[in-house]
């Protein structure tokens, strides 16, 4: 039987584990911002994450590479103080652990101690394995991410659909079960094909999160300001937009700015 969401008054790293368990589906949502997470929090999501797409999102850049450590820290701060349910998972941003093991684990220190986040999330399979283990030797929770890993996108040279050569898939695979031996206590799969992301789901015990890596994985993600519709100019087939913010708030803009200018706002009853 799954478990309900009211079975879970506050969402830890185990609870996740045992909706794996229950067969009941994990939702997952990023934020940036005390007022969003507030709202999607006590809306019911399981897991929130302060993902460096915040890069693109709040500060316009390109791709993720840009954002540091501590603006990283700055938006998980502020979506800690909203939250009183969530599981909060903070990305390490590019350049604070891919260098050493060393740097990893400070970086993740500084980020935990900071932010009172409940978790970190890395891009990255066997070769980022050492910084992983030195992370969660020190008590802090990892999240894997694997499949298109956007802070590699010069590497990939394009945001098509990663593994689906064999080789790259059987690579994906073995990294999975790396990431389950190390002590991943879970895993996001990005833009795969539905068969391999489900086969891996099947593959290790922990739960396997997608975002364009269709439903037979264990839950799914998106970012709020796709999925609510603030944004428009981002089509992927994998994106269902449940609002369209991008119309509304411009509309409800144009009828303050007509308001002011007819003197219409404020009225009498808007004045003291």
């Amino acid at each position: 039987m799954s478990a309900s969401k009211s079975d879970f008054k506050k969402v830890t790293t185990n609870s996740v584990q045992e909706m794996k368990r229950n067969g009941e589906k994990i939702s997952m949502l990023t934020a940036y911002d005390y007022t969003l997470a507030k709202i999607i929090d006590q809306a019911g999501i399981d897991v929130i994450l302060v993902g460096d797409s915040a890069s693109n999102v709040m500060a316009g850049h390109e791709t993720t590479l840009p954002i540091t450590l501590d603006q990283m820290i700055y938006h998980a701060s502020s979506v800690v103080r909203a939250v009183d349910r969530a599981l909060v998972v903070v990305d390490l941003p590019f350049g604070s652990y891919q260098g050493n093991s060393k740097e990893a684990l400070s970086s993740a220190v500084k980020i935990m101690k900071e932010t009172g986040g409940h978790a970190v999330k890395m891009e990255g399979g066997i070769e980022i394995l050492t910084s992983i283990e030195r992370i969660l030797t020190a008590g802090i929770p990892v999240m894997g991410h694997l499949g298109l890993t956007p802070q590699s996108i010069y590497k990939f040279g394009t945001y098509t659909v990663r593994a689906k050569e064999e080789q790259e898939a059987e690579k994906l695979i073995a990294d999975a079960k790396a990431l389950e031996e190390a002590g991943c206590f879970a895993l996001v799969l990005e833009k795969i094909p539905a068969q391999l992301a489900q086969q891996v789901a099947e593959s290790i015990s922990i739960p396997v999160i997608g975002i364009g890596a269709g439903a037979g994985v264990d839950g799914q993600v998106l970012v709020l300001h796709d999925m609510l519709g603030m944004t428009h100019e981002f089509h992927p087939r994998f994106l269902r937009r449940y609002l369209n913010l991008f119309e509304d708030i411009t509309g409800a803009v144009q009828g303050y700015v007509r308001d002011v200018k007819a003197v219409d706002f404020p009225n009498d009853k808007e004045q003291y």
